[in-house]
């Protein structure tokens, strides 16, 4: 079954979900953008949650997802994953981007996520060009089959990536 796909303009920190998606630096210890939106909005919980991982495994690796708590989030949990720092090779940063969604995906399933929230993963800071990073987004959403999954949110806070995702949803 195929997850049912949302576009939302909004902020993720006040998205109603089983899961929301962090667009995580590989630290885990919170930063700018959504990272450190996330950070402030979910509590210390996380970020101690976050310690523990680190310790236990060392950085998350890009590509990669880990999960904590939702801490003060209506969401039961929140799934940290590393987006690619652009840097023009198109290949390895797309591959690299295609992976924090399935990985976030497989391990929503494995919580038995029904709904979950994805930002914008990699277009801040990052500088991953917008469009091909929402092309790649909804396709690996639009690949992913699920009997646990019934809900994707796309989660842009801002008008250029909604227009930019309405266009690939239509």
């Amino acid at each position: 079954m195929k997850p049912i796909i949302e576009l939302i303009k909004g902020d993720i920190t006040k998205i109603n979900a089983d899961a929301i998606v962090n667009a995580a630096n590989s630290s885990l210890l919170g930063g700018g953008g959504v990272d450190g939106a996330i950070h402030r909005a979910g509590g210390k919980q996380i970020l101690e949650e976050c310690m523990v991982i680190r310790n236990r495994q060392g950085k998350c690796k890009t590509g990669e997802a880990v999960v904590t708590s939702g801490g003060n989030f209506s969401a039961k949990y929140v799934i940290h994953t590393v987006g690619p720092i652009w840097n023009n090779d198109v290949e390895k940063c797309s591959k690299l981007l295609a992976n924090c969604y399935k990985n976030s995906l497989k391990l929503a399933e494995s919580l038995n996520v029904k709904t979950i929230a994805f930002p914008n993963i990699s277009t801040g800071v990052y500088r991953f060009p917008k469009e091909l990073a929402a092309k790649i987004e909804v396709q690996e959403v639009q690949d992913f089959e699920s009997d646990v999954i019934e809900n994707v949110i796309f989660v842009c806070f801002d008008d250029e990536n909604v227009e930019i995702y309405r266009k690939l949803l239509i």
